[in-house]
């Protein structure tokens, strides 16, 4: 299991120190720092069955800079906003936990955190 994260996020500390509460076997990315590259975005969204769009931080600075309020969010433009994402981390939604069994979820709640210690 892998946790992207950003330390100054409280919900991604909120998520590791639950998965430390269960004794969880993980690794943390901290992906401001270790960008991920636009694959594996794509491997994430895949994992996740989301789309780009359904992964961004639309209210972060950059993400007005852009303007992706107004970006179409369609097949056509997927690959734009993996480009975005990749070029601009601090777009992508945290925390994301890739589960061992090949899936992916956004752990923004305890919920979502236990649901991912179970797969």
């Amino acid at each position: 299991m892998e946790i992207w994260i950003n330390p100054a996020c409280s919900k991604c500390r909120s998520a590791i120190g639950l998965l430390d509460a269960e004794g969880a076997d993980y690794t943390v990315r901290r992906y401001l720092e270790d960008v991920p590259t636009e694959d594996e975005i794509r491997d994430v969204l895949a994992r996740l069955g989301l789309e780009p769009w359904d992964i961004t931080r639309t209210q972060e600075a950059a993400a007005k800079e852009l303007g992706l309020k107004e970006w179409p969010r369609e097949a056509a433009a997927r690959d734009r906003w993996i480009t975005a994402l990749s070029a601009h981390p601090k777009l992508i939604q945290r925390p994301i936990i890739t589960a061992d069994d090949g899936t992916a979820l956004v752990a923004r709640t305890d919920e979502a955190v236990r649901e991912a210690l179970g797969r």
